[in-house]
């Protein structure tokens, strides 16, 4: 039987359900970490956005009270970046996630780490770990005391983000903490050990019900690993298939969502980074071509966005003046009457969820 043929928007609607995007889902947050497969967090503020924009009644205290406990972490992850995923992930995928982080590494460094016995130099970070929580920039002074020839920078990075699991201690990574920057070892900080399965199976099955259907070019986009074909491929007996527009092979959960193509997609606030535009390697199940430089900005900047009909249609961004937060929407193009009241509507609840020691609340449109 011939391969069904899903159009982008159905694609889009597909995602969008396992994203939590269509509509607000009742869960708790550790469930729908779980589900949208961790959040993109390069910067404390946005995962708190993400899962606002995804859940219904959600709450600051929420989500820094889980990593006060230490059942969510923020630490390297997907694509050599920052991410929120619950411990027990973390544990669980952070070896499967290594290759990936060392070809990043490599990338970053590999000139000035060439000859570099990183066995002892991970060693000796383990040493002052030991010792108590540090800094990216702390702990590359002090390696530099011992390999004095090499780059500090790359000594840390060498240790911090590719050789040695760690993750960031709190009150770092919660909401408007500033550029608190202590890291652990996550064994450590966990009280648990990293799995020693082969847990990429796993991790295959966990990117399709959260970004589904997928190329294994989406999978490797998303997941920072490569030559993952014959691993899918192992996994197709259990697996459905379809096809694009473009004849480009799907693979899909059984059981995953599809919602028609028609399936309302209310107004909603990503911020920055969030992975629902960062997750395939054809950004047109969310961002259409023409708008893509507005944002996927240099230096690997990803603009906060909003959604209309599924889509992005446009930017945003928040300012304080006193005790009044204004959002500034940016549409990439015209909007009707009906979408900019929408867009309000959602907007101002969103200000008051990021700053409800606020009196004034004001949307306004840059058209």
């Amino acid at each position: 039987m011939p391969e069904r043929v899903l159009s982008l928007r159905e694609l889009n609607r597909a995602t969008l359900a396992r994203q939590l995007l269509l509509g607000r889902a009742d869960l708790p947050v550790l469930a729908a970490l779980e589900q949208v497969a961790g959040l993109q967090a390069q910067v404390q503020n946005p995962p708190y956005i993400g899962l606002w924009s995804r859940l219904r009644g959600f709450e600051r205290e929420q989500l820094t009270r889980l990593l006060a406990e230490r059942q969510v972490v923020r630490a390297t992850m997907l694509r050599g970046t920052l991410h929120l995923f619950t411990a027990a992930d973390y544990l669980r995928f952070r070896p499967t996630l290594q290759p990936a982080l060392e070809r990043a590494w490599r990338a970053f460094h590999g000139k000035d780490v060439i000859g570099l016995d990183v066995e002892r130099v991970v060693a000796t970070a383990r040493y002052y770990f030991d010792q108590q929580p540090r800094s990216y920039t702390e702990l590359g002074k002090l390696l530099l005391l011992h390999e004095p020839e090499r780059d500090p920078a790359a000594l840390a990075y060498t240790v911090m983000r590719t050789h040695l699991p760690i993750v960031q201690v709190y009150p770092g990574g919660s909401w408007a903490v500033g550029s608190t920057t202590s890291y652990a070892v996550a064994e450590d900080w966990l009280r648990q050990s990293l799995s020693v399965s082969d847990n990429l199976p796993d991790l295959i099955r966990r990117y399709l019900a959260a970004f589904g259907p997928a190329t294994v070019a989406d999978l490797q986009t998303w997941s920072g690993l490569s030559g993952l074909q014959a691993a899918v491929k192992a996994l197709q007996p259990t697996l459905c298939t379809f096809r694009d527009q473009e004849g480009k092979q799907l693979f899909d959960l059984p059981a995953g969502p599809l919602p028609p193509a028609d399936a309302p997609a209310p107004p909603r606030f990503l911020p920055d980074y969030d992975n629902l535009i960062l997750a395939h390697s054809d950004r047109r199940r969310f961002v259409p071509d023409a708008h893509r430089k507005k944002v996927f900005l240099t230096a690997a900047r990803v603009r906060a966005t909003f959604l209309l009909d599924g889509f992005v249609a446009g930017t945003w961004r928040s300012e304080r003046k006193k005790k009044e937060v204004r959002l500034l929407l940016e549409p990439f193009a015209p909007l009707s009457i009906a979408d900019r009241h929408a867009l309000a509507e959602e907007g101002e609840r969103l200000l008051r969820f990021i700053a409800d020691d606020a009196s004034g609340f004001v949307v306004s449109f840059s058209d």
